[in-house]
Protein backbone atom coordinates (compact mmCIF):
# COMPACT_ATOMS: atom_id res chain seq x y z
CA UNK A 1 0.00 0.00 0.00
CA UNK A 2 1.20 3.47 -0.69
CA UNK A 3 1.57 6.06 1.67
CA UNK A 4 0.45 9.53 -0.08
CA UNK A 5 0.40 13.30 1.14
CA UNK A 6 -0.71 15.59 -1.14
CA UNK A 7 -0.07 19.55 -1.02
CA UNK A 8 -2.15 21.98 -2.42
CA UNK A 9 -1.26 26.36 -2.86
CA UNK A 10 -3.10 29.41 -4.40
CA UNK A 11 -1.68 32.92 -3.54
CA UNK A 12 -4.00 35.80 -4.40
CA UNK A 13 -7.29 36.98 -2.58
CA UNK A 14 -9.07 35.93 -5.75
CA UNK A 15 -7.81 32.55 -6.18
CA UNK A 16 -9.28 32.42 -2.56
CA UNK A 17 -12.52 33.81 -3.28
CA UNK A 18 -12.86 31.60 -6.19
CA UNK A 19 -12.00 28.14 -4.00
CA UNK A 20 -9.60 27.36 -6.67
CA UNK A 21 -7.65 25.37 -3.46
CA UNK A 22 -10.75 23.34 -3.30
CA UNK A 23 -10.55 21.95 -6.39
CA UNK A 24 -6.88 21.76 -6.44
CA UNK A 25 -7.47 19.27 -3.23
CA UNK A 26 -10.47 17.44 -4.85
CA UNK A 27 -8.04 16.59 -7.75
CA UNK A 28 -5.41 15.58 -5.43
CA UNK A 29 -7.77 13.41 -3.96
CA UNK A 30 -9.37 11.73 -6.77
CA UNK A 31 -5.56 11.27 -8.18
CA UNK A 32 -4.60 9.00 -4.46
CA UNK A 33 -7.66 7.40 -4.80
CA UNK A 34 -7.26 6.18 -8.33
CA UNK A 35 -3.67 5.53 -7.43
CA UNK A 36 -5.25 3.32 -4.59
CA UNK A 37 -2.97 5.06 -1.92
CA UNK A 38 -3.71 5.49 1.58
CA UNK A 39 -4.22 9.56 2.45
CA UNK A 40 -4.84 10.52 6.10
CA UNK A 41 -6.97 13.28 6.40
CA UNK A 42 -4.04 15.18 8.72
CA UNK A 43 -1.82 14.50 5.38
CA UNK A 44 -3.86 17.06 3.35
CA UNK A 45 -1.59 20.16 3.39
CA UNK A 46 -3.25 23.60 1.86
CA UNK A 47 -1.38 26.98 1.80
CA UNK A 48 -4.44 29.64 1.22
CA UNK A 49 -2.88 32.85 0.11
CA UNK A 50 0.32 32.26 0.27
CA UNK A 51 2.96 33.41 -2.44
CA UNK A 52 4.89 30.63 -4.11
CA UNK A 53 7.85 32.94 -4.40
CA UNK A 54 8.63 31.88 -0.88
CA UNK A 55 9.44 28.91 1.23
CA UNK A 56 8.18 30.15 4.29
CA UNK A 57 4.49 28.68 3.94
CA UNK A 58 3.16 27.53 7.07
CA UNK A 59 1.69 24.62 5.36
CA UNK A 60 4.66 23.35 3.51
CA UNK A 61 6.74 23.19 6.73
CA UNK A 62 4.38 21.28 8.35
CA UNK A 63 4.82 18.81 5.36
CA UNK A 64 8.66 19.06 5.13
CA UNK A 65 8.76 18.05 9.19
CA UNK A 66 6.73 14.74 8.08
CA UNK A 67 8.17 13.72 5.21
CA UNK A 68 11.47 14.14 7.50
CA UNK A 69 10.01 12.26 10.30
CA UNK A 70 7.78 9.75 8.81
CA UNK A 71 8.06 7.07 5.67
CA UNK A 72 5.98 8.45 3.06
CA UNK A 73 6.18 6.84 -0.40
CA UNK A 74 4.89 9.99 -2.79
CA UNK A 75 3.63 13.93 -2.03
CA UNK A 76 0.85 14.87 -4.56
CA UNK A 77 1.00 18.17 -5.89
CA UNK A 78 -1.40 19.67 -8.70
CA UNK A 79 1.26 21.32 -10.85
CA UNK A 80 5.13 22.57 -10.54
CA UNK A 81 4.31 25.92 -10.02
CA UNK A 82 2.05 25.16 -7.14
CA UNK A 83 4.86 23.38 -5.01
CA UNK A 84 7.37 26.44 -5.62
CA UNK A 85 7.31 29.54 -8.04
CA UNK A 86 10.97 29.66 -8.29
CA UNK A 87 13.11 26.95 -10.20
CA UNK A 88 15.44 26.88 -7.23
CA UNK A 89 13.05 26.47 -4.84
CA UNK A 90 11.37 23.47 -6.90
CA UNK A 91 14.56 21.70 -7.33
CA UNK A 92 15.11 22.08 -3.73
CA UNK A 93 12.04 20.85 -2.10
CA UNK A 94 12.49 17.87 -4.69
CA UNK A 95 15.96 16.87 -3.93
CA UNK A 96 14.94 17.25 -0.13
CA UNK A 97 11.93 14.57 -0.09
CA UNK A 98 14.36 12.60 -2.39
CA UNK A 99 16.50 11.95 0.13
CA UNK A 100 13.76 11.02 2.36
CA UNK A 101 12.71 8.57 -0.09
CA UNK A 102 9.72 10.29 -1.13
CA UNK A 103 8.80 11.02 -4.23
CA UNK A 104 6.96 14.16 -5.71
CA UNK A 105 4.17 13.68 -8.68
CA UNK A 106 2.50 16.35 -9.87
CA UNK A 107 -1.20 15.44 -11.81
CA UNK A 108 -0.40 18.78 -14.32
CA UNK A 109 3.11 17.63 -15.27
CA UNK A 110 5.54 14.47 -15.90
CA UNK A 111 4.70 11.61 -13.41
CA UNK A 112 8.07 9.66 -14.52
CA UNK A 113 11.30 9.45 -13.24
CA UNK A 114 12.99 9.49 -16.29
CA UNK A 115 15.80 11.82 -17.03
CA UNK A 116 13.10 13.12 -19.67
CA UNK A 117 10.33 13.90 -17.16
CA UNK A 118 12.91 15.39 -14.95
CA UNK A 119 13.96 18.00 -17.49
CA UNK A 120 10.25 18.73 -18.07
CA UNK A 121 9.69 19.20 -14.85
CA UNK A 122 12.92 22.20 -14.53
CA UNK A 123 11.42 23.37 -17.63
CA UNK A 124 8.30 24.17 -16.41
CA UNK A 125 9.95 25.35 -13.06
CA UNK A 126 11.72 27.93 -14.97
CA UNK A 127 8.81 28.75 -16.94
CA UNK A 128 6.59 29.95 -13.91
CA UNK A 129 9.19 31.78 -12.47
CA UNK A 130 9.85 33.84 -15.07
CA UNK A 131 5.66 34.10 -15.83
CA UNK A 132 5.19 35.46 -12.51
CA UNK A 133 8.49 37.35 -12.53
CA UNK A 134 6.67 39.07 -16.28
CA UNK A 135 3.36 39.56 -14.50
CA UNK A 136 5.09 41.62 -11.29
CA UNK A 137 7.09 43.46 -13.88
CA UNK A 138 4.61 44.49 -16.01
CA UNK A 139 1.93 45.34 -13.01
CA UNK A 140 4.44 47.47 -11.32
CA UNK A 141 5.54 49.27 -14.16
CA UNK A 142 2.29 50.43 -15.28
CA UNK A 143 1.07 51.74 -12.33
CA UNK A 144 4.44 53.58 -11.61
CA UNK A 145 3.75 55.36 -15.24
CA UNK A 146 0.22 55.82 -14.11
CA UNK A 147 1.58 57.31 -11.18
CA UNK A 148 3.80 59.74 -12.45
CA UNK A 149 0.92 60.82 -14.68
CA UNK A 150 -0.14 62.12 -11.67
CA UNK A 151 -3.52 59.73 -11.27
CA UNK A 152 -4.87 58.94 -8.09
CA UNK A 153 -6.03 55.12 -8.49
CA UNK A 154 -3.12 53.65 -8.35
CA UNK A 155 -3.95 54.10 -4.68
CA UNK A 156 -5.56 51.77 -2.90
CA UNK A 157 -7.95 54.31 -0.82
CA UNK A 158 -8.24 57.60 0.62
CA UNK A 159 -7.58 58.74 4.04
CA UNK A 160 -9.62 59.83 6.70
CA UNK A 161 -11.02 63.29 5.57
CA UNK A 162 -11.09 62.24 2.06
CA UNK A 163 -13.35 60.04 -0.12
CA UNK A 164 -12.14 58.24 -2.32
CA UNK A 165 -13.61 58.89 -6.61
CA UNK A 166 -14.12 55.67 -8.36
CA UNK A 167 -12.67 56.54 -12.35
CA UNK A 168 -15.57 56.86 -14.70
CA UNK A 169 -16.21 57.67 -18.31
CA UNK A 170 -16.10 61.60 -17.19
CA UNK A 171 -14.11 62.22 -15.07
CA UNK A 172 -11.06 60.22 -13.51
CA UNK A 173 -10.28 58.71 -9.90
CA UNK A 174 -9.49 61.39 -6.91
CA UNK A 175 -9.67 62.50 -4.10
CA UNK A 176 -12.84 64.51 -2.15
CA UNK A 177 -12.45 66.55 0.84
CA UNK A 178 -15.31 65.36 3.20
CA UNK A 179 -15.60 68.44 5.18
CA UNK A 180 -16.36 67.36 8.82
CA UNK A 181 -13.48 64.76 8.56
CA UNK A 182 -11.50 67.53 7.40
CA UNK A 183 -12.10 70.20 10.35
CA UNK A 184 -11.21 67.56 12.53
CA UNK A 185 -7.98 66.32 10.84
CA UNK A 186 -7.01 70.15 10.74
CA UNK A 187 -7.98 70.71 14.13
CA UNK A 188 -5.61 67.23 15.06
CA UNK A 189 -2.40 69.01 13.33
CA UNK A 190 -2.72 72.09 14.89
CA UNK A 191 -3.09 71.14 18.42
CA UNK A 192 -0.16 68.84 18.33
CA UNK A 193 1.84 71.26 16.68
CA UNK A 194 0.78 74.28 18.41
CA UNK A 195 -0.37 73.39 21.55
CA UNK A 196 2.07 69.75 22.27
CA UNK A 197 -1.02 67.36 22.72
CA UNK A 198 0.60 64.06 22.78
CA UNK A 199 -0.49 61.45 20.22
CA UNK A 200 -2.33 59.54 23.40
CA UNK A 201 -4.44 62.61 24.22
CA UNK A 202 -5.58 63.10 20.26
CA UNK A 203 -7.15 58.97 20.33
CA UNK A 204 -8.46 60.23 23.46
CA UNK A 205 -10.23 63.91 22.33
CA UNK A 206 -11.13 61.97 18.34
CA UNK A 207 -12.84 58.89 20.42
CA UNK A 208 -15.01 60.92 22.52
CA UNK A 209 -16.09 62.64 19.54
CA UNK A 210 -17.87 59.63 17.86
CA UNK A 211 -16.14 59.85 14.77
CA UNK A 212 -15.61 56.54 13.60
CA UNK A 213 -12.13 55.98 12.01
CA UNK A 214 -11.68 55.23 8.67
CA UNK A 215 -12.27 51.16 8.78
CA UNK A 216 -15.06 52.15 10.93
CA UNK A 217 -13.82 51.99 14.58
CA UNK A 218 -15.25 53.68 17.10
CA UNK A 219 -11.91 53.67 19.26
CA UNK A 220 -8.54 55.40 17.78
CA UNK A 221 -5.66 54.17 18.39
CA UNK A 222 -2.04 55.83 18.83
CA UNK A 223 -1.02 54.16 16.27
CA UNK A 224 -3.62 55.58 13.55
CA UNK A 225 -2.89 59.05 14.96
CA UNK A 226 0.79 58.55 14.39
CA UNK A 227 0.20 57.31 10.73
CA UNK A 228 -2.54 60.26 9.89
CA UNK A 229 1.04 62.91 11.20
CA UNK A 230 3.04 61.35 9.09
CA UNK A 231 1.10 61.01 5.75
CA UNK A 232 2.15 63.39 3.66
CA UNK A 233 -1.42 63.45 1.56
CA UNK A 234 -2.91 66.25 4.31
CA UNK A 235 -0.35 68.76 2.67
CA UNK A 236 -1.68 67.72 -0.92
CA UNK A 237 1.33 65.20 -1.95
CA UNK A 238 -0.31 61.73 -1.84
CA UNK A 239 2.34 59.35 -2.06
CA UNK A 240 3.00 56.16 -4.40
CA UNK A 241 5.37 53.52 -3.38
CA UNK A 242 6.03 54.46 -0.16
CA UNK A 243 6.39 51.61 1.15
CA UNK A 244 7.73 47.96 0.00
CA UNK A 245 7.05 44.07 1.01
CA UNK A 246 10.32 42.81 2.07
CA UNK A 247 10.71 38.82 2.34
CA UNK A 248 11.14 38.61 5.99
CA UNK A 249 8.15 37.12 7.68
CA UNK A 250 6.37 39.35 9.99
CA UNK A 251 6.69 39.06 13.35
CA UNK A 252 4.02 38.15 15.63
CA UNK A 253 3.19 38.46 19.72
CA UNK A 254 4.03 35.98 22.04
CA UNK A 255 0.21 35.38 22.62
CA UNK A 256 -0.35 34.13 18.81
CA UNK A 257 3.35 32.01 19.47
CA UNK A 258 2.09 30.26 21.89
CA UNK A 259 -1.31 29.19 20.76
CA UNK A 260 0.60 27.93 17.82
CA UNK A 261 -0.15 30.40 14.84
CA UNK A 262 1.52 31.27 11.80
CA UNK A 263 2.37 34.93 10.35
CA UNK A 264 -0.61 35.65 7.71
CA UNK A 265 2.22 36.36 5.25
CA UNK A 266 5.37 35.23 4.57
CA UNK A 267 6.73 38.79 3.91
CA UNK A 268 6.43 42.27 5.84
CA UNK A 269 6.22 45.84 4.43
CA UNK A 270 8.46 48.52 5.17
CA UNK A 271 9.88 51.66 4.48
CA UNK A 272 10.70 52.26 0.68
CA UNK A 273 13.61 54.98 0.76
CA UNK A 274 12.24 58.78 0.37
CA UNK A 275 13.80 59.72 -3.20
CA UNK A 276 11.78 56.53 -4.46
CA UNK A 277 8.54 58.51 -3.85
CA UNK A 278 6.47 59.17 -6.30
CA UNK A 279 3.76 62.09 -5.77
CA UNK A 280 0.67 62.93 -7.02
CA UNK A 281 -0.58 66.08 -6.34
CA UNK A 282 -4.50 65.89 -3.85
CA UNK A 283 -6.76 68.57 -1.96
CA UNK A 284 -4.37 69.83 0.88
CA UNK A 285 -5.76 70.08 4.55
CA UNK A 286 -2.77 71.65 5.90
CA UNK A 287 -0.30 74.15 5.47
CA UNK A 288 3.40 72.59 4.09
CA UNK A 289 4.22 74.77 7.45
CA UNK A 290 2.46 73.45 9.92
CA UNK A 291 3.00 69.68 8.47
CA UNK A 292 6.68 70.54 8.29
CA UNK A 293 6.59 71.32 12.23
CA UNK A 294 4.38 68.31 13.02
CA UNK A 295 7.23 66.12 11.07
CA UNK A 296 10.21 67.95 13.65
CA UNK A 297 8.03 67.43 17.07
CA UNK A 298 7.55 63.27 15.70
CA UNK A 299 11.29 63.25 15.10
CA UNK A 300 12.47 64.69 18.42
CA UNK A 301 9.56 62.22 20.30
CA UNK A 302 11.27 59.68 18.59
CA UNK A 303 14.48 60.33 19.33
CA UNK A 304 14.21 61.27 23.32
CA UNK A 305 11.47 58.75 24.06
CA UNK A 306 11.61 56.85 27.60
CA UNK A 307 11.00 53.85 25.76
CA UNK A 308 14.22 54.21 23.40
CA UNK A 309 16.17 50.99 25.38
CA UNK A 310 19.22 51.31 22.22
CA UNK A 311 21.56 53.21 24.36
CA UNK A 312 20.77 51.12 27.55
CA UNK A 313 20.14 47.54 26.83
CA UNK A 314 18.97 45.18 29.20
CA UNK A 315 19.08 41.43 29.97
CA UNK A 316 15.11 40.55 29.28
CA UNK A 317 13.86 42.65 26.12
CA UNK A 318 11.94 40.95 24.47
CA UNK A 319 11.90 37.64 26.59
CA UNK A 320 10.13 38.19 29.44
CA UNK A 321 6.36 36.72 28.97
CA UNK A 322 3.81 37.51 32.02
CA UNK A 323 2.51 34.28 33.57
CA UNK A 324 -1.34 35.49 33.85
CA UNK A 325 -1.99 36.72 30.42
CA UNK A 326 1.11 35.38 28.46
CA UNK A 327 1.80 38.75 26.54
CA UNK A 328 5.37 39.55 26.77
CA UNK A 329 6.97 42.19 29.17
CA UNK A 330 8.69 45.38 27.78
CA UNK A 331 11.02 47.82 29.85
CA UNK A 332 9.59 51.10 31.22
CA UNK A 333 10.90 53.36 33.62
CA UNK A 334 10.41 56.17 36.33
CA UNK A 335 12.53 58.93 38.07
CA UNK A 336 13.60 59.15 41.59
CA UNK A 337 15.44 62.36 42.92
CA UNK A 338 18.97 60.76 42.26
CA UNK A 339 18.43 57.71 39.61
CA UNK A 340 16.51 56.37 37.23
CA UNK A 341 14.82 52.64 37.66
CA UNK A 342 14.01 50.83 35.09
CA UNK A 343 10.71 47.71 35.41
CA UNK A 344 9.44 45.09 33.08
CA UNK A 345 5.43 45.91 32.54
CA UNK A 346 3.13 43.65 30.82
CA UNK A 347 1.70 44.47 27.81
CA UNK A 348 -1.78 43.52 28.89
CA UNK A 349 -1.75 45.85 31.80
CA UNK A 350 -1.49 48.93 29.87
CA UNK A 351 -5.78 50.61 29.22
CA UNK A 352 -4.90 52.15 26.34
CA UNK A 353 -4.05 49.75 24.30
CA UNK A 354 -7.33 47.80 24.59
CA UNK A 355 -10.87 48.77 23.83
CA UNK A 356 -12.52 47.57 27.18
CA UNK A 357 -8.91 48.88 29.24
CA UNK A 358 -6.61 46.23 30.81
CA UNK A 359 -6.53 42.74 30.95
CA UNK A 360 -3.82 41.72 33.01
CA UNK A 361 -3.59 43.43 36.87
CA UNK A 362 0.07 41.66 37.47
CA UNK A 363 2.63 44.72 38.50
CA UNK A 364 5.38 45.46 37.02
CA UNK A 365 8.51 43.79 37.94
CA UNK A 366 11.89 45.60 38.70
CA UNK A 367 14.53 44.92 36.02
CA UNK A 368 17.91 44.82 37.98
CA UNK A 369 16.14 42.36 40.44
CA UNK A 370 14.45 40.77 38.10
CA UNK A 371 17.80 40.57 35.28
CA UNK A 372 19.85 39.37 38.46
CA UNK A 373 17.72 36.50 39.35
CA UNK A 374 17.59 34.92 35.39
CA UNK A 375 21.11 35.26 35.15
CA UNK A 376 22.03 33.31 38.55
CA UNK A 377 19.83 31.22 36.62
CA UNK A 378 21.87 30.80 33.59
CA UNK A 379 25.07 30.85 34.58
CA UNK A 380 25.03 28.13 36.79
CA UNK A 381 22.87 26.18 33.42
CA UNK A 382 25.67 26.92 31.62
CA UNK A 383 27.92 26.15 33.78
CA UNK A 384 27.15 22.46 34.00
CA UNK A 385 26.25 21.25 30.29
CA UNK A 386 24.96 17.41 31.28
CA UNK A 387 21.87 19.49 32.24
CA UNK A 388 21.32 20.97 28.51
CA UNK A 389 22.63 17.46 26.93
CA UNK A 390 20.45 15.95 29.45
CA UNK A 391 16.97 18.12 27.99
CA UNK A 392 18.43 17.80 24.37
CA UNK A 393 18.17 13.98 24.77
CA UNK A 394 14.86 13.76 26.78
CA UNK A 395 12.87 15.82 23.73
CA UNK A 396 14.69 13.93 21.10
CA UNK A 397 13.56 10.60 22.88
CA UNK A 398 10.03 11.87 23.02
CA UNK A 399 9.93 12.62 19.44
CA UNK A 400 11.52 9.53 18.26
CA UNK A 401 8.90 7.70 20.79
CA UNK A 402 5.67 9.40 19.80
CA UNK A 403 3.23 8.14 16.99
CA UNK A 404 4.74 8.61 13.39
CA UNK A 405 2.14 10.14 12.10
CA UNK A 406 2.15 13.19 14.61
CA UNK A 407 6.26 13.18 14.70
CA UNK A 408 7.85 16.33 13.58
CA UNK A 409 11.03 16.71 14.50
CA UNK A 410 10.95 20.42 12.80
CA UNK A 411 9.68 21.44 16.00
CA UNK A 412 11.79 20.05 18.19
CA UNK A 413 14.96 21.34 16.96
CA UNK A 414 13.07 25.00 16.22
CA UNK A 415 12.54 24.73 20.63
CA UNK A 416 16.07 23.82 20.99
CA UNK A 417 17.27 26.90 18.59
CA UNK A 418 15.14 29.37 20.37
CA UNK A 419 16.92 28.40 23.70
CA UNK A 420 20.34 28.34 22.69
CA UNK A 421 19.81 31.80 21.04
CA UNK A 422 17.68 33.08 23.78
CA UNK A 423 20.77 31.96 26.14
CA UNK A 424 23.46 33.67 23.54
CA UNK A 425 21.22 36.73 23.71
CA UNK A 426 21.44 37.12 27.60
CA UNK A 427 25.23 36.46 27.53
CA UNK A 428 25.62 39.34 25.33
CA UNK A 429 22.86 41.89 26.95
CA UNK A 430 24.94 41.45 30.12
CA UNK A 431 28.57 43.81 30.09
CA UNK A 432 31.46 42.34 30.86
CA UNK A 433 30.54 38.37 30.20
CA UNK A 434 31.09 38.14 26.45
CA UNK A 435 33.75 34.89 25.42
CA UNK A 436 32.54 33.93 29.31
CA UNK A 437 30.88 31.27 31.15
Amino acid sequence: MVNVAVYARVSSDRQKKNETIVSQTAALREHARQMGAVLPAEWVFEDDGYSGATLTRPALERLRDLVAAVQIDVVLCYSPDRLARKFAYQALLIEEFARAGTRVEFVKGPRGDSPEDQLMVQFQGMFAEYEKAQILERYRRGKAHRARAGSVNVLSGAPFGYHYRRRSDQLGAGYEVVHHEAILVTEMFRRYADEGVSIAALARWLTEKGVPTRTGKNRWDRSVIWAMLRNPAYKGTAVFGKTMVDNTPAGLNRVARLAGRSTPRPTRVVDRPRDEWVEIPVPALVSEEIFERVAARLEENTRFAPRNTKTTPSLLQGLAACSGCGYGYYRTSTRTTNKKIYYYRCLGSDDYRYENGRVCWNKPVRADYLDETVWEHITKLISDPTLIRTEIDSRLRQARDSDPAKRERGQVELALTKTTTAIARMIEAVPGTAGHT
